[in-house]
This record gives structure tokens, C-alpha cells and sequence, in this order.
């Protein structure tokens, strides 16, 4: 089954380099295989769920020993609909 996940750490620090927190994720996906997209509002992949699900649990623990209070996550079933508006 192919899964998208989309989240966000926090706490957010404004307008400069990201969070040591958001890169941990970030740095944790390509440590895993996958290729995330990364960008200053949050994060998201799409994978099939035995990669993307024991990943998103690596980052769970990693973002919060790296400095995040908080994960705001979403995961949606199937690929993205490109043409949604």
C-alpha cells in the first residue's frame, strides 16, 4: 500500500536556517531510503507503508531528542491527487 505522510515539527524559529529538529527528520528519511521533501513549512513522502511506516517512527524519536515539543502529522493513503486543487 502506498502511504503520503505529511508533518511538521515544532517549535518553529522563524525565518533563517531550519531547526535542528527538522533537519534530524529530514536527514533520518534519507537515512532510510526515502527521498523527502523538505521544505520551511514542513515535510512530506510518499512510499509503500513497510519502508514509510518504521521511517516515520525513526523520526518520531529522533526530532524529539533533537529539540521538537511537538509533531503535527498526517498520513493519507495512496499518491497524491496532483490535479486537486
Amino acid at each position: 500500500m502506498i502511504l503520503r505522510a505529511e508533518f511538521t515539527t515544532e517549535p518553529f524559529e522563524g525565518e533563517g536556517e531550519p531547526p535542528e529538529h527538522a533537519v534530524a527528520a529530514r536527514d533520518c528519511l534519507h537515512d532510510s531510503g526515502l527521498d523527502p521533501e523538505f521544505g520551511p513549512l514542513g515535510t512530506s513522502i510518499t512510499a509503500d507503508s513497510e519502508t514509510l511506516i518504521p521511517a516515520l517512527a525513526r523520526v518520531m524519536e529522533t526530532v524529539l531528542t533533537s529539540g521538537a515539543n511537538r509533531i503535527t502529522l498526517q498520513v493519507t493513503v495512496g499518491e497524491p491527487d496532483e490535479d486537486a486543487v
